[in-house]
């Protein structure tokens, strides 16, 4: 006969429950540091862009393409060879009859311009390969870094609104107390309450914007990274310019883009130079060996095209064409990057002069009234929606504030890469 459990005391089951809440907390949030949040600096983010976007890759290999195109232009033409074998029948007294073999061998000369010009133009479809792939490579860093930064701008816009939503429900309840008191109208509840409902509002559309704004940055690095990223870096990092003369002399020197132009310029040119050399006939070299049952025959000779109907008129017209399309294309590519860059430059100065302004009183102008307003609700001079009004000034100034700070990166990052400046040079 078994006897029955003696029963748990209120101690014991008291014990036994707080021992089961930590295991359960262990059992769903899994080991420690797997909840925690990986942080993502600019650096790495550019690192990781540039050793795995697949636009780089895919850069990298027309360079790899464009050298094998060398090789192809170093090779010589193979010479081709030909036999015929039969037998020779006799129907004319005097002929043998026997085997006959006909051996054929030739082999295409290559003389004058021709193989130079060739091999030119294969360099020069390397070099355009190769200035393809740095242009390529800035305008990628360069949207990485426009989209780390677009995601600091919507998390500061969460943080400033998330600041507006505590303020705001820190009001209400300081309404509700007075309303319960009998201190306060109900009415002022009610402006409170649809406050409330309203930074809830503003709050919920401000972390739509960071998920866009993280998707974006993820499509920017074109890799996958983990879910629970969290950036780490500064919106607004100090930058020193020189003038705009020395901007435009950076920017004309190393920017891609043009020196792109100018590498699609000498291509043009050497393929031009390319079809000219082919209108020279190029011959071929030629030995036969015919074996007759009566006499062997040996010959040697040599096979010229004739350029009568096709002298390549047309190639040629194509190729000038192409020449002077490059070389006007060239010179637009210089205006519109000289126009990129002044419109940049003065954009960083218009952001810097807006900060500045900020900085020397709209913002503390700004709290000072939210401070006055707040004292002065307390002291029952001022209502509800006076308090309001300053709250919203001050968030709708701190908003502000964030988009010029973003305005003046912006345009510092336009400017970087008018000056093909490497982001990985730059970020921390």
């Amino acid at each position: 006969m078994t006897r029955p459990l003696p029963p748990v005391s209120r101690p014991a089951r008291r014990a036994s429950r707080r021992c089961s809440i930590p295991l359960a907390l262990l059992f769903f949030l899994g080991p420690p540091g797997a909840m925690q949040a990986q942080t993502f600096s600019l650096k790495e983010a550019l690192d990781l862009a540039a050793e795995k976007h697949p636009l780089l890759s895919a850069a990298q290999a027309v360079v790899q393409r464009a050298e094998a195109g060398t090789l192809t232009a170093k090779a010589y033409p193979n010479p081709s060879a030909s036999g015929q074998s039969g037998r020779q029948m006799v129907r004319i007294p005097g002929n043998v009859s026997g085997y006959v073999q006909i051996l054929s061998f030739s082999q295409p000369l290559e003389l004058g311009a021709l193989r130079p010009a060739r091999l030119r133009a294969a360099e020069q479809s390397r070099d355009v390969a190769e200035v393809s792939l740095e242009a390529r490579r800035l305008i990628v860093l360069s949207g990485v870094r426009r989209a780390f930064y677009g995601v600091l701008r919507r998390q500061g816009e969460m943080t400033i609104l998330e600041e507006n939503l505590r303020l705001v429900e820190e009001m209400r309840r300081r309404i509700q107390v007075g309303v319960e008191a009998g201190e306060t109208a109900r009415l002022e509840l009610v402006r409170a309450d649809a406050e409330v409902a309203t930074a809830r509002a503003q709050m919920t559309g401000s972390q739509i914007r960071v998920i866009e704004a993280m998707a974006g940055f993820r499509a920017a690095v074109g890799t996958e990274i983990p879910d629970n990223v969290t950036l780490r870096g500064n919106l607004d990092p100090q930058a020193q310019l020189a003038p705009i003369e020395e901007l435009e002399r950076q920017a004309l020197a190393r920017q891609p883009v043009l020196r792109l132009a100018r590498t699609e310029v000498r291509r043009s040119e050497a393929q031009l130079a390319f079809e000219r050399a082919q209108r020279v006939p190029q011959p071929s070299v030629r030995v036969d060996y015919e074996r007759f049952p009566d006499v062997p025959n040996w010959r040697f000779g040599m096979d010229i095209p004739l350029p009568f109907w096709n002298r390549r008129q047309g190639p040629i017209a194509e190729a000038a064409a192409l020449t002077r399309q490059m070389a006007a294309e060239e010179q637009a590519r210089r205006v519109e990057v000289l126009t990129a860059l002044d419109g940049a430059y003065r954009r960083y100065q218009a952001a810097s002069q807006q900060l500045a302004a900020f900085e020397l009183g709209i913002l503390k102008e700004a709290e000072a009234a939210l401070n006055a307003a707040q004292t002065a609700f307390q002291l029952g001079e001022r209502g509800i929606i006076d308090v309001l009004d300053a709250q919203r000034v001050l968030r709708s100034v701190r908003q502000d504030y964030l988009n010029a700070q973003y305005d003046r990166q912006a345009a510092l990052v336009d400017l970087d890469e008018l000056r093909a400046i490497d982001p990985r040079g730059l970020a921390q």
